[in-house]
C-alpha cells in the first residue's frame, strides 16, 4: 500500500513537472532572417519583395517576433512596414540598407515606412544609407516652388510604446527620420549624419506626437537636429550632440491654418558645435494660425562656435518672397533658460525677437555665459516685445523685465 501511495505521488509530481514547463509562455522572439526570405546582400539585388515577405510572416507571428537583416550590403526600393501585429515586434539590422541614388525608383514620400504598429523595436548596429548626394542638386526649394519632394530614409507614422536604438542612418535624400501622430517613444544611441552642406536634411523631425525621449544620439546635418513641429507635447531630450546643422528647434510654425498648439518640451544635458543656430524657436510672420508654445525648459547646455546660441524668432521667413502682412499670433511663454555657456559666432548671442501682436511672456534666465570674440565686441542681448526675468550670472548683459 505504501509502494503504490509512493508511485502516485511521484508520477503526480512528474505530470505537473511536465505541465507546468510546457506551459510557460516564451519571451524568446521567433527570427525571420531576411535570407531566408531570398534577400540578397550583394549590394544590387532589389530585395524589396523579399523584405515585405519576411515582414508579414514576423508580424502575423503568433507571439514575438524579430525581422533580422544580416551582416551584407542590401539594396532596397521604397517599403511600408505596415501593421497591427499579433505581438511585439523586432526589426533589427545588423548590415547595410542602400537606397536607390535616383529618387523617382524610390517611389514614396518616405524610404523606408512603419505604420500602426504597437511594441516596435528598430536595433542593431547596421546602418540606413540613403545615398543622398546625387540627390540634393536637385533641392532648390528655397527658389522654385515646384522643387521636387526628396525622401525621408525611415519614418513613423502611428506607432506607438516603441523604440529605436544603435542603428546609423546616412546620407539621406531629404530628412533623416520622420514621426507624425506616435505616442511613448524612446530614441536612444542613434547616429544621424550627412555633410553640413546637404539641403532640408533634418535629423530628426515631429509632428503631432507625445511622450517623445530622445537621448544619447549624435546628429550631424544639413538642417535641424531635431523639429518639433505642430502638435507636440511631453518632450525629453537630453546627451545629444548636435553639429553641423540648425540647431534644436521647435516650428516652424504659422505657416498652416490648422496647426495645434506645443506644449512640454525639456532640452538639456547637451553640447552645440559649428551649428547656425543652438536652441531655436521660429514662427513666421504674417502666421495663419493662432497657437500657443508653453512650457519649454533648456538647461545645461554648451554652445561651441554657434551663430546664434538662443533665438526666438518671431519673424521667420526663410524664402524672400514670404509675404509680411502682420505680426505672428503664435504666443510663446513659459520658457526656462538656465546653465547655458560657450562662444558664439555672431555678436546676437541672445535673441528675443517677439510677436508685437503676441508678446513672449513668463521668459526666465539664469546663468548664461556666452562669449563673442570677433573684432566687432563682446556680445549682446537683443529685446523686443518680450517679459520675463533674470538672475545669476548673465553675459551678455540681459534685457528681460
Amino acid at each position: 500500500m505504501a509502494y503504490i501511495d509512493f508511485v502516485f505521488k511521484v508520477s503526480s509530481l512528474t505530470l505537473f513537472f511536465i505541465i507546468g514547463t510546457t506551459s510557460r509562455p516564451t519571451t524568446v522572439p521567433k527570427v525571420f532572417n531576411v535570407r531566408r526570405y531570398g534577400a540578397k546582400g550583394d549590394g544590387k539585388t532589389d530585395n524589396t519583395k523579399a523584405f515585405t515577405n519576411t515582414w508579414k510572416d514576423a508580424c502575423t507571428w503568433d507571439g514575438p517576433s524579430k525581422m533580422y537583416i544580416p551582416n551584407g550590403r542590401f539594396y532596397l526600393g521604397g517599403v511600408s512596414f505596415v501593421g497591427p501585429c499579433t505581438s511585439k515586434i523586432s526589426f533589427v539590422i545588423d548590415g547595410t540598407l542602400l537606397a536607390p541614388p535616383n529618387n523617382n525608383d524610390i517611389k514614396k514620400d518616405t524610404w523606408i515606412n512603419f505604420g500602426y504598429i504597437d511594441y516596435l523595436t528598430v536595433s542593431g548596429s547596421g546602418t540606413i544609407d540613403g545615398q543622398g548626394k546625387e540627390s540634393w542638386l536637385l533641392n532648390d526649394c528655397q527658389k522654385n516652388t515646384n522643387c521636387p519632394k526628396l525622401a525621408i530614409n525611415m519614418g513613423f507614422d502611428f506607432v506607438n510604446k516603441s523604440r529605436m536604438e544603435g542603428i546609423t542612418s546616412l546620407n539621406s535624400k531629404a530628412g533623416h527620420f520622420n514621426f507624425f501622430s506616435v505616442d511613448h517613444f524612446n530614441i536612444t544611441r542613434v547616429n544621424i549624419t550627412t555633410p553640413g552642406h546637404s539641403p532640408n536634411t533634418d535629423g530628426i523631425k515631429i509632428a503631432l506626437s507625445s511622450n517623445i525621449q530622445i537621448s544619447n544620439t549624435h546628429i550631424s546635418t544639413g538642417d535641424d537636429c531635431i523639429a518639433m513641429l505642430s502638435g507636440n507635447t511631453n518632450f525629453d531630450i537630453y546627451n545629444v550632440t548636435c553639429g553641423p546643422g540648425h540647431g534644436i528647434s521647435v516650428g516652424s510654425l504659422g505657416k498652416d491654418k490648422n496647426e495645434k498648439n506645443i506644449n512640454g518640451l525639456t532640452v538639456r544635458d547637451t553640447i552645440f558645435t559649428g551649428t547656425s543656430d543652438g536652441i531655436r524657436i521660429k514662427t513666421w510672420e504674417s502666421s495663419a494660425s493662432t497657437i500657443a508654445i508653453s512650457n519649454l525648459v533648456y538647461k545645461n547646455l554648451q554652445m561651441i562656435d554657434v551663430g546664434a546660441p538662443i533665438n526666438i524668432d518671431q519673424k521667420y521667413c526663410p524664402y524672400p518672397s514670404c509675404q509680411k502682412l502682420g505680426d505672428s499670433h503664435i504666443q510663446i511663454q513659459n520658457v526656462t533658460l538656465k546653465n547655458i555657456w560657450g562662444t558664439s559666432r555672431d555678436k546676437v548671442a541672445v535673441k528675443f525677437q517677439c510677436s508685437k501682436s503676441f508678446p513672449c511672456k513668463n521668459v526666465h534666465s539664469s546663468d548664461i555665459n556666452l562669449k563673442h570674440n570677433g573684432v566687432d565686441g563682446p556680445a549682446i542681448t537683443l529685446c523686443e516685445n518680450i517679459k520675463g526675468s533674470a538672475t545669476g550670472k548673465m553675459i551678455p548683459p540681459h534685457c528681460l523685465n
